[in-house]
């Protein structure tokens, strides 16, 4: 079994006086975060929950109006802030030239913080039953507040599904934007994981720049999804960035932050289509195979200068993130192979050659077999033929080097 998490996000209706009271809460929750973290900070990066709340638990309940579940929940949501910081410091190594002019990698870690996390945004997160419950038939939602609970309506639009189905609801971050107030909770359920031995279809995707993704499967069938379209909305958002940029006002700086999120919203929306596409297309029990792509950099000689820079930066990650939550909850699984040579080998006679691809016309050609397929195509199964491998008992499936066929 495997356990599946997602986030429901519920629009709460505070009156007046329950808006002023969860604000009040939500500052002195943040207030007291930013404590804990400079504790954390100053004491060696202790993130035990018990240290954290051996030393700070007594001081908090004599001086702040929080309860003791909340100032718990502080404690957990702090230390699992550092975690999470700790983790991407791993996997992003400090890269510098030696006096050998040869690249070294340095690993990271927490003692690389110049200064302590903070907690810029008023929150709070509620344990539920102890912080929030829903009354009245769940027509209404209770909310602890500093003084008492508080009940207000709610809506649950798109998310009807998650009440009725085996989901359990977990711990909730209360949210303020703008004049809105929202309640995101967490929720979790458990399904029949994927199996390896139910003769799963394998799709091998190659992700990219000129084409988003670029999918093979086991029945032979290749699917293109062009990217030409995001290149061009990338160029439209960078060159409004620049002007902003040139003016140098607080209202151009203002406009460039909203900018920001409206374009990271807009990739998440692409990438959460895209996803969504590939597990309709393939439905339960298949295995999606794609590259590990940490620390790889794409060709981007054929784009327009303007958007060399900007396009390294297209969130891979995030499409492989949606892709393997999704698979999940059908059964299906994402794995990750070497991108060594995926796009220099061929499939047919297995001689790896750089120079039988052609960038300048997207077309793989074997001087030895002479195969020719698209070279984004020729990716997506290379990719899938490591997928079989891993299916076949190979941990960590990779293209070795050859130079003659075999």
């Amino acid at each position: 079994m495997v356990k599946l998490g997602r986030t429901i996000k519920l629009r709460l209706y505070p009156d007046t006086n329950q808006a002023e009271q969860f604000l009040a809460m939500s500052k002195e929750y943040q207030r007291l975060a930013n404590i804990v973290s400079q504790w954390i900070f100053d004491h060696d990066f202790q993130l035990s929950w018990l240290k954290i709340n051996h030393h700070l638990y007594k001081i908090f309940r004599q001086k702040s109006e929080l309860n003791s579940q909340m100032i718990q929940s502080i404690f957990r949501t702090v230390s699992a802030r550092y975690k999470t910081v700790r983790e991407q410091m791993r996997q992003q190594s400090y890269r510098y030239k030696n006096e050998e002019d040869k690249w070294v990698q340095v690993p990271r870690d927490l003692t690389w913080l110049v200064k302590p996390i903070r907690f810029r945004r008023s929150q709070a997160d509620l344990v539920r039953q102890s912080n929030y419950s829903f009354v009245d038939g769940m027509r209404q939602i209770s909310i602890t507040t500093l003084g008492k609970r508080t009940k207000l309506g709610f809506t649950n639009k798109g998310f009807e599904k998650y009440f009725t189905e085996a989901w359990k609801l977990g711990t909730a971050k209360l949210v303020h934007t703008g004049d809105k107030w929202f309640l995101h909770i967490g929720i979790t359920k458990k399904v029949s994981d994927f199996n390896p031995k139910d003769n799963p279809q394998i799709v091998g995707i190659d992700r990219g720049l000129r084409f988003l993704a670029t999918v093979f499967d086991s029945k032979g069938k290749t699917l293109f999804f062009n990217g030409q379209k995001i290149l061009r909305r990338r160029k439209k958002f960078l060159e409004i960035r620049r002007q902003l940029q040139s003016k140098g006002t607080r209202s151009a700086k203002k406009k460039l932050k909203q900018l920001a999120q409206r374009e990271n919203r807009w990739m998440t929306d692409v990438n959460h289509r895209l996803s969504k596409t590939l597990i309709a297309l393939y439905g339960p029990h298949t295995l999606f195979v794609l590259e590990d792509l940490t620390n790889v950099t794409f060709n981007t000689d054929d784009l327009p200068k303007p958007l060399r820079n900007s396009h390294r930066s297209w969130s891979f990650f995030q499409l492989e993130s949606f892709l393997t939550y999704k698979a999940q909850a059908i059964q299906s699984t994402v794995v990750k192979v070497s991108p060594a040579f995926t796009s220099q080998r061929c499939p047919k006679c297995g001689l790896i050659e750089k120079t039988n691809r052609h960038h300048e016309t997207h077309e793989y050609w074997c001087q030895q077999c002479q195969y020719r397929c698209n070279d984004d195509r020729l990716g997506a199964m290379n990719i899938g033929i490591l997928g079989q491998d891993w299916l076949n008992g190979v941990k960590h499936p990779k293209i070795r080097k050859l130079t003659t066929a075999g």
